[in-house]
């Protein structure tokens, strides 16, 4: 595989970069996590890249894609994780959107992904359920049919940032029935339709960053059903590929080598830098090695999917080794800087204490990172169920 750049594809890199650095938000610099910035401060980026026009470049152009090629996405992605920009929310541009524009109506595409485009409408997702989870044929949730709208009741959870959300998509039961996965549709909910209730599950780390929904009696619009009814895992499988492939986030894990590199570059062991020992040095490499192998296979999907296809099984490939990689990344950084990760740095509000918090700047967040970084390998489907994915649709077994 070729992996260098022509004339015009370091010309864009330029460009890119220079973008980045011009426009990037003063007030998002240094910030590391989500759990630290305010709704504003989330879509600030958004909002950036919407007026330039470079938001969704996955999009078809119809739609308000950039029309640039595998090459310069891959640019893309590499220079927002070189300039570790804030990760852009995935549930409209990348997971409800594409839905909208592959399956929806034309009504329903006018309708709503010019608000996805500018963030004037902030999507969750509404997929796991209690006992549910990674098992989305087994979900509860009911949508009866009442004249020209559907009446919803059921919950949902892990519903990350739920608490901003305008809208929210949902797979719902619309033929109890049918056999599983057969009576299943996709609706599109306003968040503030009576009858919805969002309470916060505070996580392992501290952050509030995901919630449970629960829908009573919930009326929900005809129009908002996508597509056909009892036809919604057909496009839950779909945005299910394009969120696994996302998931990897290989540019950003090469971007989280660099930092652990430099972290164990200043930390002593015994006078000498950590990163002189062997032991430590072979760990590093092994997830290195394990990346390089992980980007090549992105490399892969992207070419498949700029001919047309849409991902496949490899998206499974994608989720089960990127979110191990990322996992392991982040017990390095607590091996390497030893105890000062386990001094329990505030979040959110408390963020802004006057506390003193010992330690290197580098160090303040290992813990929770690695804490947050838990639930990588069980969103966007189990890597359990991603392994029986790939031993179905690719051993044949």
């Amino acid at each position: 595989m070729d992996m260098s750049f022509s004339p015009e594809e370091l010309a864009f890199r330029d460009e890119v970069r220079t973008f980045i650095a011009g426009n990037y938000p003063a007030e998002l610099r240094g910030i590391k996590t989500r759990a630290e910035m305010t709704k504003e401060q989330i879509l600030l980026w958004h909002r950036v890249l919407y007026k330039k026009g470079w938001i969704v470049p996955h999009w078809p152009v119809e739609y308000g894609g950039t029309g640039w090629s595998i090459t310069q996405r891959y640019i893309w992605n590499e220079e927002c994780a070189r300039a570790e920009t804030t990760s852009l929310l995935p549930f409209g541009l990348s997971m409800v959107g594409p839905v909208i524009y592959t399956f929806g109506n034309e009504e329903q595409k006018k309708r709503f992904l010019p608000g996805i485009l500018s963030a004037d409408d902030w999507w969750c997702q509404g997929y796991s359920e209690p006992g549910s989870g990674s098992d989305l044929a087994s979900l509860r949730t009911r949508a009866v049919r009442e004249g020209d709208h559907y009446v919803v009741n059921g919950s949902k959870t892990w519903t990350t940032l739920a608490q901003h959300a305008d809208w929210i998509f949902c797979l719902v039961w619309t033929d109890p029935n049918a056999k599983q996965q057969e009576g299943i549709s996709f609706l599109l909910i306003d968040m503030k339709t009576p009858g919805i209730t969002v309470r916060p599950i505070i996580t392992i780390e501290g952050g509030h960053e995901v919630n449970e929904v629960f829908l009573e009696d919930v009326r929900v619009p005809v129009e908002n059903l996508i597509g056909e009814e009892n036809k919604g895992w057909t496009y839950a499988k779909f945005l299910l590929g394009n969120e696994r492939s996302g998931i990897a986030g290989v540019a950003r894990s090469k971007k989280a080598i660099e930092r652990l590199r430099a972290i164990a570059g200043a930390e002593l062991v015994d006078g000498r830098p950590l990163i002189t020992d062997g032991e430590f040095q072979r760990k590093i490499s092994e997830v290195e090695i394990e990346l390089t192998a992980l980007e090549v296979t992105e490399l892969r999907t992207l070419a498949a999917e700029s001919k047309g296809r849409g991902p496949g099984p490899e998206a499974s490939i994608l989720k089960i080794r990127g979110t191990e990689i990322q996992q392991r990344i982040t017990e390095l950084v607590l091996e390497a800087v030893g105890n000062y990760g386990l001094v329990n740095t505030p979040l959110g509000e408390a963020a802004n204490s006057n506390e003193f918090v010992p330690g290197p700047e580098y160090s303040n967040m290992a813990a929770q990172n690695l804490f947050n970084m838990r639930k990588a390998s069980i969103y966007g489907g189990s890597n359990e169920i991603q392994h029986n994915i790939i031993a179905k649709m690719v051993l044949g077994l």
